[in-house]
């Protein structure tokens, strides 16, 4: 998943508030230099080439066969490769910087730069922001030092590794990755959101250890390619596909796919019509995407797989998982083979079978369970390699003691447990298990453990040993590895790359998104084990300790497939495969996009002349437009050669309409300074004798390519058109619309000549006939102004003149029948402004129940100017209820296309507009949810999430509804009416607890407005009665359960379980307050005699004996507070897990892989 972005830090210009207190700063640094390559560790999206026609591709020239799809046919063939050669790949220079930050929360600094360090002969440093680039998260790039001097059009091309190190166990280092091409204009480039400030500064989280900060940068630089000239089909011989946000794990599985041809085959073998659409089909876009990647010379789309897929935006960038997209993804195709030629394919590829045995050792009875896999999940953490997986995979458990099995008719038995292979498919894909749950951290965590896979599997080694006894051993199980699959970062974000080789030859591929590039079998193998890396000595004279660090790339996925199969899988995949209605649609895609290559290269030589007519505007206004007169996108436009004359346009316009060149008059649009566009002028005869390209220079300033005209053509009574009349200056051509307040309707009816000094009362009755009402309706008449931001339509005086009513060419005039004082319209908009004002404003929302925030609900038309209250108000009357002030409204997110994590306040916005604009985007998605008391009320109490511990070791969770002035007492009142009590009089006291530590007792007198229950536990319990009684030289301590990883070479304390409050008593020995924390505890004798006791002081254990005096180790006076000196319980967590959703930082995790189709 994607929880950063990659940008140029400069994206961002907003001004920057301290958070914290403004103090001195202090910096070390170090950095080592190395020649030894990194593992690749690479963007999360590659940077297109800047001018590329999407989905471009080139189609095969050959004719096309008549026949569609026929059975499946094999033939061994392989596919052809590549003939580029092979150019070596050098290891690019390398280093590793260090930088060290001291007093790191009193940086006064929106941005902070490290020392410079020297890679590949180039600058470098690191730039922070560390209150964040206008984000909640720490911001951190890696910057070109000396940009300003260098010449211009430099390049630097690098891959780089930044990380905030974790210095309690490096194990949960922060560490992203990405590659980026610098330029003059992006000359740094990383994370804007690297990593949540609430983590980063909170000391228990090990990023901050006594205020000192730890950064590292890795940085390889390579050879700078050229992204405008790349060419990887050149290259390589194969093409890329892009990436939509964060589908690079998809794209590596559908290259893997693709390179099986057998798989190919079947899916151009799947049934498809001309009539489907590939957005709705899953076969028909897969057969796009592979032609595509098979003929098209540049990297290609998958928008149309994913729609196909039912996925939406935000579903594109979320960061699924390979192997479970890879299931989804068999089983849809599986479930839409059914019926077909290629009924079965799936199983025949991928398909596997496995029998789990029970088998007893001392009665002869045997149970066992057949049951197939299309892929297998080895563990990487314990093995070396993939054998070692193998090993324990089939690794027999012994069933004995209290773990016996219970055979039918022989009772509880000793048995053996295990797995053993009945077959294994021709494509063998490996899951290897890089991700995994720790129960110490509570967290998942990526294994970078080396972990080795060989270029060939046997799996009949050792005579069999994976091999159950049914198994034929007329196969041979002997594998060629086909596909590495990559995952290159952290278990929060990373990216996914595949290195294949599609023939199975010794050239290896990198398909990295767009850009396929070629590896040798070292990259592919070697540099994807994971694992450690050691730096070489810098100074080998000195005995120094060779420095290590843990390799973040490494191999996630394996295809192998079987050597007796290859000739098969690997076969010759053809156009005689491919449906000709899918050649036929493709070969059409490529022609409109030639042709359209061919527009554009040519655009210099063109100008496109948009005609709008009479028939335009009746056609469009009141159905597309109501404001101005035409939509020039929906007019017919022609592409005339600039060299042409006008005059020999108007021919092509003749044929075109059927109006002979003697009777059109072409009128020039002009944009007016109210944003407003009307006919302006008509075009001079000297005008019409020019070229059409020094026509549009002459009407376009903006140097738009376009030219937008009016034709305007008078016709006579029979319908037949006429020589346009003479125009002078005291000539004024009006467009008129009709508003019918009844129907709610405004339509055009037509345009007239008015002299400058006549009077509107002089065409009523014209008016009247081309509205077809009776001569002496009287009507009342509105100028039509503007419509933004605001519309502005006022009342004309039909007795002034047209010129004192400043009227000229282009005006627009509205009427309607005369609303009279004895007859009042009762219609919702009676007038034309009042129409005109709601036509501007209407907005129909989209509303969602905020617990089901993908689903429509309901939709209302709505006023973009109603208030809070109008649109509630709405909201209750569509639901039914009779208290609008119970409606709670949430935005939309646009980006995210989920609801905004803050809702709208009681009246805290001023109309409907606000509510639906998120950034510079209007939305049309509002989230409701109906609450059990009123909003105002609502907002004027705290609710607080209380986990009361009871005397019987129980944890209930309260919520807590408060006024915001309320007290902890008050709290503590509350809660006593809501728990059951040891006894009536019993005193409470309120906790604050993180990461299991207690950090605050809450004063009775605290005021709850500012308590966070978010990130932090409130614990609410009785305080014992020896506490309140304690003696002059009593300690209340702190108590808390620990464990130590003890993997890690640096010793590392985690806290887990309850901490609670201890009195420990002047001269007490530990032997004697352990009986007293075994007796509150509870434990049995057998498990506490296991447990260990140490007095800890800033995360450092000092282990204790039976006669140590506790009381002498806890100082008189707090050291950063309590928490930092407590009492450790040192044992294995074994209690199960209490998850509490108020009390954990919320970690965002994967959402299941769905294909909805």
């Amino acid at each position: 998943m994607i929880d950063s972005q990659i940008t140029p830090s400069s994206s961002s210009s907003s001004p920057f508030s301290p958070l914290f207190h403004n103090f001195f700063k202090s910096s070390f640094f170090r950095f080592v230099d190395r020649t030894a390559l990194l593992s690749p560790s690479m963007t999360m999206m590659t940077p297109p080439p800047l001018d590329q026609e999407d989905d471009e591709m080139l189609v095969p020239h050959s004719d096309f066969a008549t026949e569609g799809p026929q059975p499946m046919e094999v033939v061994p063939q392989a596919e052809a490769a590549s003939t580029v050669e092979n150019q070596p790949v050098e290891d690019p220079p390398t280093s590793r910087f260090t930088w060290t930050i001291e007093n790191f929360s009193r940086l006064n600094t929106k941005k902070h730069y490290s020392d410079i360090f020297i890679v590949g002969g180039f600058k470098w440093r690191v730039l922070i922001f560390p209150k964040g680039n206008n984000v909640d998260h720490l911001s951190m790039y890696l910057d070109v030092a000396d940009s300003a001097t260098l010449p211009y059009g430099w390049l630097r091309n690098a891959q780089f590794s930044l990380a905030v190190v974790n210095q309690i166990n490096h194990k949960y280092s922060v560490r992203k990755d990405t590659q980026h091409q610098f330029n003059a204009r992006e000359s740094d480039w990383g994370f804007t959101s690297f990593m949540h400030l609430s983590e980063l500064y909170d000391p228990s989280r090990g990023y901050l250890v006594n205020d000192t900060c730890v950064i590292e940068a890795e940085v390889a630089v390579r050879r700078a390619i050229d992204y405008w000239t790349y060419d990887s089909k050149k290259e390589t011989g194969y093409v890329g596909l892009k990436n939509q946000g964060a589908t690079c794990y998809m794209n590596s599985l559908l290259q893997t796919l693709y390179h099986i041809p057998y798989f190919r085959k079947a899916v151009y073998h799947m049934p498809t019509t001309e009539n489907d659409m590939p957005s709705g089909s899953i076969p028909l876009a897969l057969q796009s995407l592979f032609y595509k990647l098979q003929y098209s010379d540049n990297s290609v789309a998958t928008k149309e797989l994913t729609k196909s897929f039912g996925w939406d935006t935000y579903d594109s960038f979320m960061q699924h998982d390979v192997q479970e997209l890879n299931r989804v993804l068999c089983e849809k195709l599986e479930d839409k083979m059914k019926g077909t030629v290629v009924e079965g394919t799936i199983q025949q590829l991928f398909e596997g079978h496995h029998m789990n045995y029970i088998e007893c050792i001392n009665v002869d009875y045997k149970s066992t369970r057949k049951e197939s896999f299309y892929d297998l999940q080895l563990d990487v953490k314990g093995c070396r390699d993939v054998y070692a997986s193998f090993d324990k995979y089939v690794e027999v458990e012994r069933l004995e003691g209290d773990n016996k099995y219970h055979a039918e008719l022989h009772g509880l038995q000793d048995a053996k447990k295990g797995v053993l292979f009945i077959d294994f498919p021709p494509v063998l894909q490996l899951q290897l298990k890089r991700f995994e749950y720790d129960f110490m951290r509570d967290t998942m965590v990526k294994i970078n453990d080396r972990y080795e896979f060989p270029l060939q599997l046997d799996l009949d080694r050792e005579n069999g040993k994976y091999l159950s006894p049914e198994a034929d051993r007329r196969v041979r199980n002997l594998y060629t590895l086909h596909s590495v699959l990559v995952h290159s970062g952290g278990v929060h974000g990373g990216h996914y790359y595949a290195f294949i080789r599609p023939t199975l030859s010794d050239q290896w591929f990198k398909f990295d998104d767009e850009r396929v590039t070629k590896e040798d079998m070292k990259r592919a193998l070697e540099e994807q084990y994971g694992g450690e890396e050691e730096l070489p000595q810098t100074n080998p004279g000195f005995n120094n300790t060779p420095f290590k660090f843990t390799k973040y790339s490494n191999a996630y996925m394996l295809v192998y497939i079987r050597e007796s199969d290859k000739e098969k899988i690997i076969c010759n995949v053809d156009e005689k495969d491919i449906a000709e209605h899918l050649r036929i649609r493709l070969k059409k895609e490529q022609e409109e996009k030639e042709h359209k290559k061919k527009e554009k290269a040519e655009a210099h030589l063109y100008t496109i002349i948009k005609v709008a007519r009479n028939e335009d505007l009746a056609e469009q206004i009141g159905r597309d437009i109501y404001f101005d007169l035409v939509d020039h996108d929906k007019v017919r436009s022609f592409r005339i050669q600039k060299q042409m004359p006008f005059n020999l346009f108007k021919e092509e316009v003749a044929k075109e309409f059927g109006v002979p060149v003697q009777f059109q008059r072409f009128w020039l649009w002009a944009k007016r300074q109210n944003h407003t566009y009307r006919p302006n002028r008509p075009l001079t005869h000297q005008e019409e004798a020019q070229s059409v390209g020094q026509l549009r220079e002459v009407s376009n300033k903006a140097h738009n390519a376009e030219l937008k005209l009016f034709l305007e053509v008078e016709l006579g009574l029979d319908l037949r058109p006429l020589p346009p009349p003479d125009k002078t200056k005291e000539d004024i051509l009006l467009f008129f619309k009709l508003y019918d307040p009844d129907k709610e309707e405004l339509r055009y009816v037509g345009r007239l000549f008015v002299k400058g000094g006549g009077k509107p009362s002089e065409i009523l009755t014209k008016l009247n006939e081309m509205a077809g009402f009776s001569p002496n309706e009287e009507i009342e008449l509105y100028e039509e102004i503007k419509f933004e931001p605001t519309v502005m339509c006022e009342h004309i005086d039909k007795k002034l003149t047209f010129r004192a009513s400043q009227l000229e060419d282009g005006d627009i005039i509205c009427f309607q029948k005369l609303l009279s004082a004895e007859n009042p319209s009762h219609c919702r908009h009676p007038d034309v402004p009042s129409f005109l004002e709601y036509v501007h404003n209407r907005q129909v929302v989209h509303f969602r129940s905020l617990e089901k925030p993908k689903e429509d609900d309901f939709c209302l038309e709505l006023s973009k100017l109603f208030n809070y209250d109008q649109v509630v108000d709405r909201v209750a009357r569509q639901l039914g209820l009779d208290d609008p002030t119970k409606i709670r409204l949430t935005s939309h997110n646009c980006y995210s296309q989920q609801p905004k994590p803050q809702p709208i306040k009681y009246r805290g916005v001023d109309h409907l507009s606000d509510m639906l604009v998120h950034y510079n985007q209007t939305s049309d998605i509002l989230y409701y949810e109906v609450l059990d008391i009123p909003l105002p009320e609502l907002q004027g109490l705290k609710t607080l999430k209380v986990a009361f511990h009871s005397t019987k070791d129980e944890i209930t969770i309260h919520s807590i509804r408060l006024p915001k002035q309320s007290t902890v007492g008050d709290v503590i009142n509350d809660l006593k009416t809501k728990v059951e009590l040891s006894h009536p009089n019993a005193e409470l006291r309120l906790l604050e607890v993180f990461y299991h530590k207690i950090y605050k007792i809450f004063p009775l007198n605290e005021k709850i407005e500012n308590i966070n229950d978010q990130y932090w536990t409130l614990r609410a319990e009785e305080i014992p009665e020896e506490e309140k009684n304690l003696g002059p030289h009593d300690r209340l301590i702190h108590v808390y359960h620990f464990t130590k990883d003890a993997s890690q070479n640096q010793m590392q304390v985690q806290n887990f379980g309850e901490p609670f409050f201890l009195i420990i008593h002047e001269g007490e020995t530990l032997a004697e307050v352990k009986v007293r924390i075994q007796k509150k505890l509870q434990v049995p004798d057998e498990e506490f005699s296991k447990w260990k006791f140490a007095f800890l002081s800033l995360g450092r254990p000092e282990y204790l004996h039976d006669s140590d005096i506790v009381s002498s180790r806890f100082q008189r006076r707090d050291v950063y507070g309590a928490w930092e000196q407590y009492l450790g319980l040192e044992h294995s967590d074994t209690a199960p897990k209490r998850v509490y959703t108020a009390n954990q930082n919320r970690l965002t995790f994967e959402k299941p892989v769905k294909i909805y189709n």
